[in-house]
């Protein structure tokens, strides 16, 4: 794998020179900074290949970081990883709809969070080549990262590109949540079943812009499918 740039975002000393020791063993680019405003204007002159982004740093929040993030067509794409000590359901939640691809909470171990930024980067750099996806008025570039529809292109973050990856690749097909968790996430993923339903959401209401039809179907006790018929 190419050399891997990654924006570490962490107030935290000691857990910073850890986590960068540990991830230049493994042939990281990391870029580390404990401020928020400071992590936006590194994001704007480097994109990184991934973001690992404490909850609470300097400055403005992780949350607000994070949502300005996906904002930025520069860096809409890339996956941010939330670490932080906030172990609630709601939290969890609050930080994927605002646009995190995994959640991490304190303590864990260096080890495993490499293992998890591996699967991640994997996830969202299929090595599918040439490989072009349609259905309906849907297209999705899978090398160039990039999904139309009606021609006009549309911003999906990391997760949510996936997402409709695999139901392009099963047009009509109803899935569970825990289905979609095996397919999109990976069998060995601890993410609950819940976070699903936040990512439709989000993969919704990017491709389902003004007058156009909601092409994901929602089957009640069953899960979701992609059906321009429905």
């Amino acid at each position: 794998m190419a050399r891997v740039t990654m924006l570490l975002v962490e107030d935290d000393a000691a857990l910073a020179e850890l986590l960068e020791f540990h991830f230049r063993r493994e042939d990281f680019d990391v870029v580390h900074t404990a401020d928020g405003e400071e992590a936006l204007l590194l994001a704007r002159e480097r994109t990184p290949d991934i973001v690992l982004l404490d909850w609470m740093v300097e400055g403005i929040s992780g949350i607000e970081v994070c949502r300005r993030l996906r904002r930025a067509p520069e860096t809409q794409n890339v996956p941010i990883i939330m670490l932080t000590a906030r172990g609630e359901e709601e939290d969890r939640v609050r930080g994927l709809e605002t646009g995190a691809d995994d959640y991490v909470t304190k303590p864990f171990s260096p080890r495993e969070l490499v293992a998890r930024v591996g699967a991640v980067l994997r996830r969202v750099r299929p090595g599918l080549a040439g490989e072009a996806l349609n259905y309906s008025d849907i297209e999705m570039d899978t090398v160039g990262h990039k999904v139309r529809r009606g021609g006009e292109m549309v911003a999906l973050g990391p997760t949510e590109f996936r997402l409709l990856k695999h139901f392009l690749e099963h047009p009509g097909w109803v899935f569970s949540r825990e289905r979609l968790l095996d397919a999109v996430w990976g069998h060995d993923s601890d993410i609950e079943s819940r976070t699903v339903d936040v990512h439709i959401r989000r993969l919704r209401k990017a491709i389902n812009v003004g007058d156009r039809p909601d092409i994901i179907r929602t089957v009640r006790s069953a899960g979701y499918a992609l059906d321009a018929e429905g």
